[in-house]
């Protein structure tokens, strides 16, 4: 087999993420969020270690809710009628988006709470 391309395997990346963002509701809100979170970055100028946390979490979330969105589809192409293990998987795969979720929300709460405080 013929390996591809570097340019080509970027090509089908680029792809992936352009269709994730096109058809998932939950990745729009989730890219609204980090752009939210990125422009609170800059206007409160963090640290450069904060912005390494805050592009971890970033990156964490919507790089999960990519995962949660391919399991998805993969499920509903093998199993079209309700299945139980099919349930568990895309609870599952949901439940992992929520916990990243959940940890981002309290991390950029410990960053950004002092400095909201420091302007009121």
């Amino acid at each position: 087999m013929k390996q591809q391309a570097i340019t080509r395997a970027f090509r089908h990346a680029w792809d992936g993420i352009s269709v994730f963002f096109r058809h998932d509701r939950n990745g729009r809100i989730h890219l609204a969020a980090a752009i939210l979170v990125l422009l609170a970055g800059w206007y409160f100028s963090v640290s450069a270690v904060e912005w390494c946390i805050l592009c971890l979490c970033v990156a964490l979330v919507i790089g999960l809710e990519m995962m949660n969105h391919a399991l998805e589809k993969l499920c509903n192409m093998v199993h079209e009628e309700w299945h139980p293990v099919v349930k568990v998987i895309k609870d599952v795969s949901a439940g992992a988006v929520l916990v990243a979720s959940v940890i981002s929300l309290i991390t950029g709460l410990i960053i950004f709470l002092p400095k909201l405080q420091s302007i009121l």
